[in-house]
């Protein structure tokens, strides 16, 4: 059965305004710290990068187990869309707890080979922030597959009161901690950790007490590794897919270290903008991956095309509003956060330049994947996002940068470029029709 008119629009605002929350936890401790100097902006941002690259590879196993139940729940098997939700938040703990004890037993080698020509001053305050934000990854990672199991079951209006919660505790606590105490980039992390450690424990509170379909009746289970591997079978190309993705921009942070503070500081802001931008279009995926996976299991194969027009035409819109709100608030920003003013001047040109381009050439190079891999196309949007990103988003702009000197802007010229080309990609594949895998998972 579609799912349309109210229903669509029940799932898809709360997506959206849960994505712009969670991109706001990043951008509250950027903008509140730039109180604190350009070497506290940089050293947030340069281990924010790391972050997001550890959060999204513990997330793609959330989004392995979504999928999965997804698909069980399209073919009306609630008992083991109930054991996949179980031995999901299982296998995600356990491996997040491992990876993220070898990270901080790691952390200094990791910094120092990343961003070993940065400033001394930058260097140290990184080192903390790593530190602390580096135990927040379970909880983190546990809140994302409980999420995803709500979700995958229609509901994504908790998710996102959960969320919004978090993200007051998070800002909350960092007035209190960067202002209040002067603990800068230390109080900053110490309000992630705290809001992420909430968002873990409610989620799984809830999982245990809801009435939905898919419910969790106890956390002390046994590992099924024919389920897990499933999650994983799935998992673990979108794993590969994200890791690399965020690899690529540590490679290319390691040449914007080379321009200098104010440039990375300028260079950070854009990115977080860029990222803002990017949310709500993002939660109409995650949408779709639940809708695509859902009439996939159900062996609807017309109607998962059919969501994954449909969802990438209202990402386009998502995506031209968004634009059109960062090209309007950059400056506004840049005045009430204070920042000097050359970072100011280089933060609005590079926001203008990526937003200007980004509604053209994003959503198709991004909306798509999400419904091919709920049909079990997992393989190749990780194999083409793997190559244009070493190709665009890494070779390219180090050459850029580092050969035609162009600055930061050739940062944005490489991404932009990478958009283009995956866009073209996967606009034939989807056409072709070969993303369908005629079993289901």
């Amino acid at each position: 059965m579609e799912v349309k008119g109210r229903q669509l629009f029940q799932l898809l605002v709360p997506l959206m305004v849960e994505q712009l929350l969670n991109s706001f936890m990043g951008t509250a401790d950027t903008v509140m710290i730039t109180k604190c100097g350009s070497a506290a902006i940089s050293a947030v941002s340069l281990v924010d990068s790391i972050n997001v690259m550890v959060v999204l590879i513990f997330s793609a196993m959330a989004t392995g187990g979504a999928i999965l139940c997804s698909q069980y729940l399209g073919r009306k098997d609630i008992k083991q869309a109930c054991h996949a939700g179980k031995q999901l938040i299982l296998s995600v703990t356990f491996v997040s707890i491992v990876g993220t004890a070898i990270l901080i037993l790691f952390k200094k080698s990791i910094l120092s080979l990343i961003f070993g020509s940065v400033e001394a001053e930058v260097m140290s305050k990184s080192e903390i922030y790593f530190f602390i934000t580096a135990l927040s990854y379970p909880f983190i990672a546990i809140y994302n597959s409980g999420a995803a199991i709500f979700r995958a079951d229609g509901n994504s209006k908790l998710p996102m009161v959960v969320s919004t919660i978090s993200n007051i505790l998070n800002i909350v606590g960092n007035a209190i901690f960067i202002f209040g105490f002067n603990m800068s980039v230390a109080g900053a992390a110490l309000s992630t950790l705290i809001s992420r450690i909430f968002c873990a424990v409610v989620i799984l509170i809830l999982l245990n007490r809801t009435k939905q379909q898919i419910a969790i009746d106890s956390y002390l289970a046994k590992p099924d590794f024919r389920e897990i591997s499933q999650i994983l079978r799935i998992g673990i190309p979108s794993g590969i897919e994200n890791g690399m993705f965020q690899f690529g921009k540590l490679a290319i942070q390691s040449s914007v270290s080379t321009l200098g503070t104010a440039t990375i500081a300028a260079n950070a802001l854009t990115s977080v903008l860029e990222s803002f931008s990017s949310q709500a279009p993002i939660g109409i995926g995650i949408a779709l991956m639940t809708l695509a996976g859902q009439a996939y299991g159900a062996g609807n194969y017309k109607l998962a095309e059919k969501y994954i027009k449909k969802l990438t035409f209202f990402s386009f819109i998502a995506v031209a509003i968004s634009s059109v709100i960062v090209i309007g608030i950059v400056k506004p920003l840049t005045v009430l956060s204070g920042m000097d003013a050359d970072v100011a001047l280089l933060t609005i040109q590079l926001s203008v330049f990526v937003h200007v381009i980004k509604p053209f050439a994003w959503s198709f190079s991004f909306i798509p994947p999400y419904g091919m891999r709920a049909t079990g196309d997992v393989r190749f949007p990780m194999l083409v996002s793997t190559v244009t990103m070493w190709t665009c988003r890494v070779a390219l702009t180090i050459f850029l940068i580092r050969v035609l000197k162009t600055g930061p802007l050739g940062v944005w010229i490489g991404m932009s470029s990478d958009w283009v080309i995956r866009s073209v990609i996967f606009f034939f594949r989807f056409k072709s029709g070969k993303y369908i895998h005629r079993t289901a998972v």
